[in-house]
């Protein structure tokens, strides 16, 4: 139980910690949000815990909020602006990737304590690592495409919960397909993949969800500039 109350916590910390960040930097907050997001998700990801009888990942909602914010941006700025911040991500997630598997390489001192920690974080297996570039690159324009139709078929304000939901729900089940098929097909029993795909994808459709009320909170901040 103790997990479940943490849990709804610390969802509740990552949306106010969004919120403030696009009140206090506006259009650019957005952008250096995802670009925190991709690189914390991927460090959350390592640790795992026990909730409603099931091995979960952390992660989940940090990543879901990087939907949040592409959503967000192609509903006030547009498809081009929430295009450009997937490209941004994806700069970010390869740049830290790219940077932390040199760091590994170096000798350490025989002092150092900071190498079987940063190993144990940063030491991604070569299918992990392409599954999650892969499935980031791929369910991110997939998400801004869909969430672009979407508002052309259901344009009004009150409709937003459609298009943020209907977008973000087909792409995190493309995003949870790709990433678990290149990353774990044919390392654990069908079965078991099969768990992990729908556990994943359960979780981040909830916190997707409760992202709704979120997003129209956002929706109507007002920036001088803009």
């Amino acid at each position: 139980m103790f997990n479940l109350g943490w849990g709804v916590l610390f969802v509740l910390v990552n949306f106010a910690l969004f919120l403030i960040c696009y009140r206090l930097f506006g259009k650019m907050g957005l952008y250096a949000w995802i670009a925190a997001a991709v690189v914390l998700a991927n460090i959350q990801v390592v640790k795992t815990i026990g909730m409603f009888g099931f091995v979960m990942t952390l992660g989940n909602t940090m990543y879901g909020t990087i939907y949040l914010t592409t959503d967000l941006l192609n509903e006030k700025y547009g498809e081009k602006e929430a295009k450009k911040a997937v490209w941004f991500g994806f700069f970010f997630l390869l740049m830290s990737t790219a940077i932390m598997q040199m760091v590994l390489v170096f000798e350490p001192q025989e002092t150092d304590f900071g190498q079987p920690a940063l190993q144990t974080i940063f030491g991604l297996a070569p299918r992990i690592a392409l599954g999650s570039l892969a499935a980031y690159l791929i369910s991110q324009f997939l998400d801004v495409k869909l969430f672009s139709r979407l508002k052309v078929k259901y344009p009004t304000r009150s409709q937003l919960w459609i298009r943020n939901n209907g977008s973000t729900g087909v792409s995190q089940l493309v995003d949870t397909l790709v990433f678990c098929s290149i990353a774990f097909a044919g390392e654990y029993p069908w079965d078991i993949w099969w768990e992990i795909v729908i556990t994943t994808y359960v979780l981040k459709f909830i916190i997707s969800v409760s992202s709704t009320p979120i997003i129209y909170w956002a929706r109507n901040f007002k920036f001088k500039t803009e």
